[in-house]
């Protein structure tokens, strides 16, 4: 039963939704880092289409690194926007939190990339 509720837990919209979530901490994590923020344009936007083609090695992988990137985030921010309460500087710290999630936010991404591999495997 329990990975039943898993599998039900990890769903394509599941993942959008925290997909989503994790772009607009990105965008607060940009402006605390002083950079501009990122666009959700179509190659992060369909991330969730490609991973619904996924096969199920690659399903898990991606949720533990979403899961992973969230229990990064979720301190380094609360840290930042206590760090900014005080009017102490947050850019510099902001902007190393920002290129761990850029580098495991590609690592995700790369994950569920198609090869020309993949296409032809699923043409045969």
């Amino acid at each position: 039963m329990r990975s039943s509720t898993k599998r039900d837990s990890h769903s394509s919209e599941a993942l959008a939704q925290r997909w989503e979530e994790l772009h607009a901490q990105a965008a607060e994590l940009a402006e605390l880092a002083a950079i501009a923020p990122e666009s959700f344009g179509k190659g992060l936007a369909c991330f969730p289409e490609r991973f619904e083609a996924a096969s199920q090695w690659q399903r898990e992988l991606v949720w533990q690194g979403i899961e992973d990137i969230d229990a990064m985030m979720q301190p380094g921010l609360t840290a930042l926007r206590t760090i900014a309460l005080r009017d102490q500087a947050v850019t510099a710290p902001a902007l190393a939190l920002w290129r761990e999630f850029f580098c495991a936010r590609n690592a995700v991404l790369a994950l569920v990339e198609q090869s020309p591999l993949s296409e032809a495997a699923r043409a045969a």
